[in-house]
């Protein structure tokens, strides 16, 4: 089929990169401005424009929240009828549900505090599973008054998730393409190291005076070698993240009776209790363990504040409260866990130093979320996914300069169709987001389901981007911009959204733990 092995190759960098290379400027454009997703949130939410604070009394500011945390509706109504047994007895009604679980994270650059409660299923289908409806909630840290739910997160609950799961979380779809295209890309990646041989010539070649397909591939290829390991590193880590529980999970699958004997024979040696006893049990003073394991932290020359609490078996004599340690000055997200029965505040028992194995995953899912307090860093992930971002968009002006004249020659559609796609994915998502941001200050703050406005507004914008039924066959022109923009049809050729197939991303939120 091919003269020679790089052919090949350069076959395999052609058709992965540009199958799914719309999907990875979405994940490499929302992925950028995820780095600075919390600080989006603030602009957002003006009542959040305060100073990132650390965790509250649990005591006497998250408790009393908490207690008033009811299960979320729709949650309710889509997980119930898979979780519970009927041949036990009707469905337990949501407001009747029992508290199993309290939860509540922070990070150096949260100024709200999310935390949530998990609450049981009384008769579960597979009473090994995690059968819990949740109720969320985001409160001041200062006063616990809560921030309202129609209040959207733009950066850490929309264009965050965006850029790993599309926002498309029926059956998983979004992640499943996404990760599908972060494989593409590490084959994109190995195939172009074969086919350009001087990677360190093309280091330092670009030659924008020159006919634009030979700046074109200048560009592409400087944009991919400068950040090269950036771009092999991302992509990997971001396969990583999924692969235990969504792309291999053997775990909850071949291997789950083994997978929940082994979680029950953990909790028998490290001494946290697996399930509920069914004998209550009050629950002690958390403030006085949060001071403990700060106390012990302290001790062992690594102080910090308390980054995520869980409390366990809530209202049970096997209840305990496991305290981790913001890992703001380090990579991994938390560590040094501490746990105390939730009944008397003794400590039960102190995470032990991580195997290598452990560290080495840790490290690598930390690094690609980035959670860590180091702002020059941070600024770099930018500058990475901003060249990413080029590449991909060279790649595709590439392709269609190179056979736009043969595919017009021979009454082809391909390049056109490469190009339409093109300019809807990056013209498009460009103009979405933007449009977002404005319609969120546009809108009165106190507007009810104001989040839902500002998602509906994400997909109205690409419809203005002229991509398709434009005159020629080598793309967009000019006069097809001016008759899009302006809607006179019959000079300019301009294009609706129903014509360009145009459908508008569903609105559903994927959760986060």
């Amino acid at each position: 089929m091919f003269s020679s092995f790089r052919q090949t190759m350069a076959w395999l960098h052609t058709w992965f990169g540009l199958i799914l290379g719309f999907v990875l400027m979405v994940a490499f454009f929302f992925g950028t401005l995820s780095v600075f997703d919390r600080e989006i949130d603030r602009w957002a939410i003006p009542e959040t424009r305060f100073e990132p604070q650390t965790m509250p009394s649990f005591d006497h500011i998250l408790l009393p929240v908490l207690r008033q945390v009811e299960p979320d509706q729709k949650e309710y109504e889509r997980q119930m009828p898979w979780l519970h047994d009927f041949g036990q007895g009707p469905m337990t009604p949501r407001l009747e549900l029992p508290v199993d679980e309290y939860w509540a994270y922070t990070t150096h650059r949260d100024p709200v505090l999310v935390m949530g409660v998990g609450f049981g299923v009384p008769h579960p289908r597979d009473p090994a599973a995690h059968n819990h409806i949740h109720g969320d909630v985001t409160i001041d840290p200062r006063s616990g008054v809560l921030v309202p739910d129609d209040a959207l997160k733009i950066g850490s609950r929309w264009f965050y998730p965006m850029h790993y799961s599309l926002n498309w979380t029926w059956k998983y779809l979004g992640y499943w393409i996404v990760g599908l295209a972060g494989f593409f890309m590490l084959v994109a990646l190995v195939t172009g190291v074969i086919i350009h041989r001087k990677l360190f010539r093309e280091f330092f070649t670009f030659r924008p005076g020159h006919q634009i397909l030979r700046s074109t591939l200048d560009l592409h290829n400087l944009t991919g070698v400068v950040a090269l390991p950036f771009h092999f590193f991302f992509a990997f880590t971001g396969l990583l993240i999924f692969a235990g529980w969504l792309y291999f999970p053997v775990g909850n699958t071949l291997l789950k009776p083994l997978h929940d004997l082994e979680h029950q024979r953990e909790a028998l040696e490290i001494g946290l209790p697996y399930e509920r006893s069914g004998h209550p049990a009050p629950l002690a003073s958390v403030d006085a363990m949060m001071a403990e394991a700060q106390r012990r932290w302290d001790a062992r020359g690594m102080p910090g504040d308390v980054g995520f609490l869980v409390v366990r078996h809530v209202g049970d004599v096997n209840g305990y409260v496991s305290l981790y340690r913001a890992g703001s000055d380090r990579v991994a997200l938390v560590g040094e866990g501490i746990h105390f029965k939730a009944s008397t505040g003794e400590v039960l028992r102190e995470d032990p130093p991580r195997t290598v194995v452990s560290e080495i995953h840790d490290f690598l899912v930390g690094l690609h979320l980035q959670h860590f307090e180091h702002w020059f860093l941070r600024w770099l992930y930018v500058l990475g996914g901003l060249l990413g971002c080029t590449c991909i968009a060279t790649g595709f002006v590439f392709f269609v300069e190179k056979r736009k004249r043969k595919h017009a020659e021979a009454g082809g559609q391909g390049s056109r169709l490469v190009d339409a796609l093109a300019v809807t994915t990056v013209t498009g998502m460009v103009i979405a987001a933007i449009g977002m941001l404005v319609v969120n200050r546009i809108l009165p703050s106190d507007l009810i389901g104001k989040g839902d406005w500002e998602k509906g507004r994400l997909g109205t914008y690409p419809a203005a981007c002229p991509v398709a039924q434009c005159p020629g066959n080598g793309g967009t022109d000019q006069s097809c911009l001016e008759g899009t923009v302006s809607g006179d049809r019959g000079t300019g050729g301009g294009c609706s959204a129903a014509e360009l197939g145009y459908h508008r991303r569903p609105s559903a939120q994927d959760r986060a733990h």
